[in-house]
């Protein structure tokens, strides 16, 4: 096997991770190794392995069918995931294209934008180029690669992609201006402001992660930066299009990261906690005026689809996910618990190489840094996230650093008693690691 971003050169040198099964928060390796899952299987696992309400409706819909093209046809589970999600959507959003994984969720995205500004009366052909954050991540096809912004993932495959309007992300740890002035809030949208007022006509869009930069570290947005951004977007007549693949179905404390400041983007992209972290499902949802853009004349269709968009096993696993969130009160939980990881994290504040630490909902990043007074980071060649990452790891918790940020995403359904045990074993491990540097 050659695994995703992975150095596999230093991977076979290492005692590989070979996990067997899952139960709830814990997975365990083919030596019966148990494992905290921190970082959700990859942000994907919202309630647990094997939820008993999961397995059985993905049973129940293989007694039917397990995949049936939704190309000119449709299926039940498909039609009733899509009225369930226009029900928790921000209000507006209307039609749901389904795709099968969070770069595809955006590609559809970028590709409606395009066609619907070209299917305008009278066509606005100019409007072809997108906005997006440095350090952004939206998926690895080229066309979410080209609204990327991680030079590690993306800068050798430039050549390749469509030219974007790149602008600096609202990162407050690294921004020079003095924080404690709300002035800095507004500073970190006039770059925006200015690029829109003299380039609108030509922009089709601006895509943005809502309220956490996931994979640029978990850069947390500060209050009012997304509705400003709305505001802006709807001032210029610029698509809006929020990439909630991270941080969709719970993740931010919200079922959506926009509905914390009451935002409707013009596009939605969900996919990772879509089926609970069952099955590669994702959609695209959008509005009634972008849907009807479509409609007439056969040129006018939207030419994009997936052999397994709208699969109906994923469906069925999404639909009894969002039922979950119901019986479950899941939200609630989430709300109760994100104060408690917060304040679990807290202490790792002081810790001298940590620069920062940022939260929101169940998400949560830990920034090492060689100085603390400077705000040096550690060499990538240190590999210092990797080596705290290995380190939790011995002690039962199964986290993926991004460079030098230590991620913390636990499964939505964590209790308190878990979170304690994750914080426990990452402060202990950021210790053991900060000492060794002090003897050095």
């Amino acid at each position: 096997m050659w695994h995703p971003f992975t150095q596999m050169q230093e991977w076979e040198r290492e005692d590989p991770l070979l996990i067997e099964r899952g139960d709830g928060i814990y997975l365990y390796d083919i030596h019966g190794n148990k494992y905290l899952d921190g970082s959700s299987s990859i942000w994907v696992n919202l309630h647990g392995h094997r939820h008993r309400a999961l397995d059985a409706a993905i049973q129940e819909q293989l007694g039917k069918i397990a995949h049936s093209t939704l190309l000119g046809a449709a299926s039940p589970p498909s039609i009733l995931l899509a009225r369930e999600l226009i029900k928790i959507a921000p209000k507006g959003l209307t039609r749901v294209f389904y795709s099968d994984n969070g770069a595809t969720a955006v590609e559809v995205a970028l590709k409606m934008a395009v066609q619907y500004w070209q299917q305008q009366s009278p066509p606005q052909k100019k409007k072809k180029s997108f906005i997006r954050l440095d350090a952004a991540y939206h998926g690895d096809t080229m066309g979410s690669m080209s609204v990327g912004g991680i030079a590690r993932f993306h800068e050798r495959f430039r050549p390749l992609l469509f030219s974007t309007i790149a602008l600096d992300a609202p990162y407050c740890y690294r921004c020079p201006l003095d924080l404690r002035f709300p002035s800095c809030r507004t500073a970190c949208l006039d770059p925006l402001e200015d690029v829109l007022s003299k380039r609108h006509e030509r922009i089709a869009g601006v895509v943005i992660e809502p309220m956490v930069q996931a994979v640029a570290g978990m850069i947390t947005q500060p209050p009012g930066y997304l509705s400003r951004v709305r505001a802006l977007c709807l001032q210029y007549d610029v698509l809006l299009i929020a990439d909630e693949v991270a941080t969709g179905f719970g993740r931010t404390g919200t079922m959506f990261a926009c509905n914390h400041e009451r935002v409707t983007p013009d596009l939605l992209c969900v996919a990772k906690g879509l089926t609970g972290g069952y099955l590669p499902l994702a959609a695209t949802l959008t509005t009634e005026n972008i849907y009807e853009a479509f409609l007439g004349e056969p040129e006018k269709t939207f030419f994009h689809g997936h052999s397994y968009t709208g699969n109906a096993l994923g469906c069925a696993a999404a639909l009894a996910n969002l039922e979950i969130f119901k019986k479950e009160k899941t939200l609630v939980h989430v709300r109760k618990r994100s104060g408690i990881l917060k304040a679990l994290l807290k202490p790792l504040a002081e810790l001298p190489i940590v620069g920062d630490v940022r939260h929101c909902g169940m998400m949560a990043g830990i920034e090492l840094v060689k100085n603390k007074e400077t705000r040096e980071p550690f060499p990538l060649s240190e590999r210092m996230g990797h080596k705290i990452a290995a380190d939790c790891r011995r002690r039962g918790l199964l986290i993926r650093p991004i460079g030098n940020i230590v991620v913390l995403v636990p499964p939505l359904a964590a209790t308190e008693l878990q979170l304690r045990k994750m914080s426990s074993i990452l402060t202990k491990a950021v210790k053991s690691h900060a000492r060794q540097i002090a003897m050095a």
